[in-house]
């Protein structure tokens, strides 16, 4: 089997499904390079105890159509070396689609971790690249069963299996050590509940000038400390288009998974555009405010622990203000051994 990953999630999601599959089975692990620093790669690799690559691809940033096509030509490459029987991806990112995209065309069978997710706004490239990859894949791994329904009305329920979320699964598995481990709290000088956490990186809100700068003026309203881990990203953004940050603004680089745990659990709420990490806040039970008007995990609002704001100011101060979410957080991400069943159904599909 042959899985590939190239960026954050990718890295949380494989560590426990590898672990998996060498129980049982060769893995050829192969990273594309689309997250190549070390606080958005190699520390997720130290920390979550991810075999090395046995191969790197090293493509790096750059426009979403040259970041695939390069991913896809590289991958290409190494497939027809390698000739797996399986080829996994995961989640939305264009090395996911890249991947997919090159396997298909070999001939060799496709399974997508996280499948289905829906946010139903074709201008974000991660919403293209589900639907592709769900639609050129030969097994569907469904975190909910709301994006089980989704793949159904697409007409793509005979390949899909309920597995729950690996990233729920990770979290289980690392919120202890991350609590032995990671002084983050001491180091920033941080009290629990004493501070937002914000972090912001989709394309949607760093692309364009005016909702960027409705965010940073919402962060330095918000009477409160916030720490903002700054994706590379939206620090270019930041700069290309002169805003700055306030001083109560904790400007920091982007940090490694048990500092990020920790700073969402402990956090009195969470600001993101993230998918992870708005499913990250619900999983450790911190109040989440979404920089977006949708979202992917749909189930998180409807069991009111996260509302959608977009990136007006004063939506977003009244947010911060205003929302509380009920005493009950219902279980929405399987039973914790989704690494297990992916394996499983592996080992069994019949096409």
């Amino acid at each position: 089997m042959l899985s590939v990953v190239g960026a954050r999630p990718e890295f949380i999601q494989a560590a426990r499904l590898s672990e998996a599959i060498r129980a049982r089975h060769q893995e050829v692990l192969v990273h594309t390079g689309q997250h190549y620093d070390y606080e958005m790669s190699e520390v997720f690799f130290q920390q979550l105890g991810l075999p090395r690559p046995d191969y790197n691809l090293g493509v790096g940033s750059g426009s979403h159509g040259w970041q695939t096509g390069e991913i896809m030509a590289r991958m290409e490459t190494t497939l027809v070396e390698t000739r797996p029987e399986w080829v996994i991806v995961r989640g939305d990112t264009n090395s996911t689609l890249a991947a997919a995209l090159a396997a298909a065309k070999l001939h060799i069978p496709v399974a997508h971790v996280e499948a289905g997710l829906r946010s139903f706004n074709k201008a974000m490239p991660e919403e293209t690249n589900r639907i592709a990859t769900d639609h050129i894949s030969d097994l569907l791994f469904c975190p909910t069963q709301t994006a089980m329904n989704n793949l159904e009305r697409e007409g793509l329920g005979e390949k899909t299996r309920l597995v729950g979320d690996v990233m729920y699964e990770a979290i289980l598995h690392s919120l202890s050590i991350a609590q032995e481990q990671s002084d983050v709290m001491a180091r920033l000088s941080l009290e629990p509940k004493g501070y937002l956490l914000a972090t912001v990186h989709r394309a949607e809100n760093t692309e364009d000038p005016a909702r960027l700068a409705g965010i940073v003026q919402a962060l330095a309203c918000l009477g409160e400390p916030v720490v903002f881990p700054v994706h590379p990203r939206t620090r270019a953004a930041l700069k290309q288009h002169g805003l700055g940050l306030d001083g109560r603004v904790l400007d920091m680089p982007p940090v490694g998974y048990f500092d990020m745990l920790l700073l969402e659990q402990n956090a009195r709420m969470v600001l993101t555009d993230s998918g992870g990490v708005q499913k990250e806040a619900y999983c450790l039970g911190t109040p989440c405010v979404t920089l977006r008007e949708e979202t992917e995990w749909v189930e998180t609002v409807q069991a009111g622990w996260n509302t959608l704001v977009g990136a007006e100011p004063q939506a977003i101060r009244r947010a911060v203000t205003e929302f509380h979410p009920p005493d009950a957080r219902p279980a929405l991400y399987g039973d914790g051994h989704t690494s297990q069943h992916i394996v499983r159904a592996l080992e069994t599909y019949a096409p």
